[in-house]
């Protein structure tokens, strides 16, 4: 593209962003004078665009108020921005016809965006997966490190990753990636990771560069990259190792623990117990404080069972002495 022609694209885009932008601003931004300002500003006119000159002290150039462009100009890390901020507004729990609009207007940014970046987009929405319940996405990685990682899992693709670990330690790796995963307002990559032989989960806000590499995988078959987040963040070494038994059904105690640090595992009935017998599941969480748990419990609103550690039968025990004596107070 001229450079001309590039730089009265630029001031387009510029006056898009709304408000009056000064002469001198603009110049500054496009690297010309001021009269080159002025003779760009015109061209926009000359080509129906309505470019208004504001007189003043203050005054510069704007566009109409109301007019909306007929092009749509993004460049690729504010298409991904708008595209994911859009899926996830469809997951926050919106009312019908705000859904369906958000619908629409992905499909209409889609439908103008170049081949080349319809594609990939395209993959990182096929490759992602929510770990969180609706409402919760956080805010999305670099576009550098997010576009290529779900290429090469929507393709099968190996990838390489350069790494900083949370201790700092920095190194370069190379994956077979199986998903993308937002969880509690991160992003994760589960892949197989080639260098270590072993299956990880990596944070995508650690990952300072991505490049896929020739070649393709095959993922095992049935795999959960959403679940294997959370089992491997579930497992981590944390400072506490808590292990209970909780009366109830997996499908009754899991949604009323925090998301991606407990693991449930219902138990087996006794032998000889009868049909009505209540099921029991055991939960076993990793965690670094324990001052937290016994509200947790509590608002379980089940029978439970403390294996270890012993310190959270203290703990227990104060909690719900603090709630009797609360409960004791004359409101007087």
């Amino acid at each position: 593209m001229p450079r001309p022609l590039a730089r009265v694209l630029t001031l387009l885009e510029l006056l898009q962003s709304g408000g009056i932008r000064t002469v001198p601003e603009l110049a500054d931004r496009l690297a010309v004078d001021e009269r080159t300002v002025r003779r760009y500003a015109q061209q926009l006119v000359d080509l129906d665009v309505p470019v208004e000159s504001v007189r003043g002290r203050y005054g510069g150039y704007r566009l109409a108020p109301g007019y909306r462009m007929p092009p749509l100009m993004l460049s690729d890390d504010e298409a991904l921005a708008v595209l994911l901020g859009l899926v996830a507004a469809r997951r926050s729990g919106l009312t019908t016809a705000t859904d369906t609009a958000s619908e629409t207007a992905a499909a209409k940014i889609r439908r103008v965006l170049p081949e080349r970046l319809r594609r990939r987009l395209d993959a990182v929405l096929a490759s992602l997966a929510f770990a969180d319940p609706p409402g919760r996405a956080g805010a999305a990685p670099e576009p550098a490190v997010l576009l290529p990682v779900a290429d090469a899992v929507h393709h099968h693709r190996p990838v390489s990753i350069r790494y900083t670990a949370g201790d700092g330690r920095r190194s370069e790796r190379t994956l077979h990636p199986y998903g993308v995963v937002a969880h509690s307002g991160r992003w994760y990559v589960t892949a197989a990771d080639l260098s270590a032989g072993e299956d990880r989960t990596f944070r995508l806000d650690r990952i300072t560069s991505a490049r896929i590499l020739p070649g393709s995988f095959e993922p095992p078959a049935g795999i959960d990259p959403a679940e294997r987040v959370l089992t491997a963040l579930a497992t981590v070494p944390y400072r506490h190792e808590v292990t209970l038994r909780v009366q109830g059904t997996n499908a009754q105690v899991h949604p009323r623990l925090p998301v991606g640090i407990a693991l449930v595992t219902e138990l087996p009935s006794p032998a000889g117990a009868g049909p009505g017998t209540e099921a029991w599941c055991r939960v076993e969480l990793r965690v670094e404080r324990l001052d937290w748990l016994p509200a947790v419990l509590s608002s379980m609103d089940r029978p439970f069972v403390i294996e270890r550690p012993q310190e959270l039968r203290g703990l227990v025990e104060a909690f719900a002495e603090r709630l009797a004596d609360s409960a004791r107070r004359n409101p007087g």
